[in-house]
């Protein structure tokens, strides 16, 4: 696990940028997985500037997101499937069809996971997986338990992740309280993760990355066990 310590959030974005540019150098064809969230937008912004100037290309790259509120229609705004479009893929030369969110209105999300890992598996599994942290250390919507579960499943949302989230919404009445996400073993099959934290509110959950144990009731800490992650951050994060 290496990580990278930088001054700030617009520092944090553009080594991550470089890092999702240089694998579609390296690869054209890449299976990206995204997150959602704030903490990737300046990411995605500069991944937009970097496309539009014509240093990196989309068009043949297929992508895969960690997760997706359930239930919730794709057109609302408060989806990710909106969010993702909104934030990058209405700006790059992605074909749309190549994108692929969880679906939230699906009528049976067991099978919903089942399908989508297959998808994941049958595109020859992720080359990079992008995540954020959550202040509880969930990582997708992989929430700390006694148990996780291996595969893409519908979850419920911890107290704490609906209050953190209720800030995109009119009130926290609104937020919904379960969602479709990745497993861990999903996740952890990736070929390199990179992992995005930016704040003091982040500190506790990766300075758990950070020492000796690996606990459920950090899901993140999983991230020991895989070969190729990178956590950046920003000071503030850091030294908390």
């Amino acid at each position: 696990m290496r990580i990278i310590v930088c001054k700030d959030y617009e520092k944090m974005s553009d080594e991550a940028a470089k890092i999702v540019a240089a694998q579609l150098t390296l690869k054209p064809d890449s299976i990206l997985g995204l997150a959602t969230g704030s903490t990737p937008i300046g990411m995605y912004q500069r991944l937009i500037d970097m496309n539009k100037a014509g240093e990196i290309d989309f068009s043949k790259v297929k992508s895969f997101n960690l997760d997706e509120y359930y239930p919730i229609k794709a057109d609302n705004n408060q989806s990710y499937r909106y969010f993702m479009n909104e934030n990058l893929f209405n700006h790059v030369n992605i074909d749309i069809n190549n994108t692929r969110v969880p679906n939230g209105e699906a009528s049976d999300p067991v099978e919903e996971g089942k399908s989508y890992d297959a998808a994941i598996d049958a595109a020859g599994g992720i080359d990079l997986q992008i995540l954020g942290i959550g202040r509880n250390g969930h990582i997708g919507f992989n929430e700390p338990d006694e148990n996780l579960i291996m595969g893409t499943h519908r979850t419920m949302l911890t107290q704490d992740t609906i209050e953190a989230n209720s800030r995109l919404f009119n009130s926290i009445d609104e937020v919904p309280t379960q969602a479709i996400t990745m497993g861990m073993v999903s996740i952890l099959k990736s070929k390199m993760i990179v992992l995005l934290a930016n704040g003091k509110n982040k500190h506790e959950a990766v300075k758990k990355l950070l020492d000796d144990t690996i606990t459920t009731s950090n899901p993140a800490t999983f991230l020991k066990t895989h070969p190729n992650v990178v956590i950046i951050c920003d000071e503030e994060c850091y030294n908390g």
